[in-house]
């Protein structure tokens, strides 16, 4: 952990320090190393489907990196796996110099990326997939330990006096999600049930909750693992006349603020901006210098927390889409 901190350290000064001088930059400009590099186009390809607030940052963040070096970004996301296939494929056929892909299903995506590694483009996964990342031929890894961040979120549920959880999974078939499950699941001491639902109908998801609640009557935790459904269970909540406690994965703007409202606990954060801005900085400095992050090991975006001692200071930057 120490080895990859300090190889995140030394790149962001790297390239922080490449775009300063003594009279100040304009932040509107490329710096000074971005322009007498070569041209470069890097693909970012998510799962994440259109309008999801959590990947619009991480379509923020790789934006601002490439705007910070002087490349071109373009973002494209698919939840289904086959048509982010297809979206890879057609990157490669592109020739582009970078390629960017979150691998919620791993082994939907192991032949177009294959394809890439084969054409010497370089890749770095993100947020999901990071146990598959190397075994595919990716340069780095850039996310959050899932089942570390579960722990972390059975462990603080506990000490709110959770004992009967429902752990709520909102895309069938995205292994990271089990993942949070499964680590609540070894910390809570409790036990976890989950419940599938639909990020796509949050009516439906609502409704979905809302039923589980008033029919096991025990369950007195909630875990959702996306700020859109943590909205959804939040009123499944209220209009079920649940006790049940809330927490979730990921923020969006009303996570935040229902957290500061009391009516979520807290919210897992892996600071996803990061996860779009770094991977185009380590592109970068891979295409200009040969340069590699992480020895072998993924850098680490998360797991934080956001709670009510430190929601408001969250809101405020969350309302500049950077987190």
């Amino acid at each position: 952990m120490k080895r990859t901190t300090m190889a995140i350290a030394a790149v962001l000064l790297t390239a922080l320090g490449g775009c300063s001088s003594a009279g100040g930059a304009s932040q509107d400009a490329p710096s000074q190393q971005a322009a007498a590099a070569p041209a470069a186009k890097f693909a970012v390809i998510t799962h994440g489907g259109a309008g999801d607030a959590f990947w619009d940052v991480v379509k923020n963040g790789a934006e601002a990196a490439g705007k910070q070096y002087g490349v071109t970004v373009t973002y494209q996301g698919d939840g289904d796996p086959a048509k982010q296939s297809q979206l890879i494929d057609q990157a490669v056929s592109e020739k582009v110099d970078g390629l960017v892909v979150s691998m919620a299903n791993p082994d939907a995506l192991k032949e177009s990326i294959g394809k890439a590694v084969a054409a010497k483009i370089p890749v770095i996964t993100i947020n999901s997939g990071g146990d598959r990342s190397k075994e595919f031929g990716a340069i780095t890894h850039v996310g959050q330990s899932e089942d570390v961040a579960g722990r972390g979120a059975g462990e603080k549920l506990k000490e709110a006096g959770v004992t009967k959880l429902l752990c709520v999974i909102h895309e069938a078939g995205n292994v990271g999600l089990d993942q949070r499950c499964n680590g609540a699941t070894a910390t809570l001491g409790g036990t976890v049930e989950r419940l599938q639902v639909d990020v796509s109908d949050l009516a439906d998801a609502t409704s979905k909750i809302k039923a589980k609640l008033q029919s096991d009557t025990s369950v007195n935790g909630v875990l959702t693992l996306n700020p859109a459904v943590a909205i959804a269970a939040r009123d499944a909540i209220k209009d079920g006349g649940s006790q049940a406690k809330l927490a979730t994965f990921d923020l969006s703007g009303d996570v935040v603020t229902a957290i500061e409202d009391g009516e979520i606990l807290f919210a897992v954060d892996q600071q996803q901006y990061l996860q779009g801005w770094l991977p185009i900085t380590f592109l970068y400095l891979y295409k200009k210098n040969l340069n590699t992050v992480g020895g072998g090991l993924p850098i680490n975006t998360g797991p934080g927390f956001v709670t009510k001692d430190n929601a408001a200071q969250v809101a405020q930057l969350a309302s500049g889409g950077t987190r």
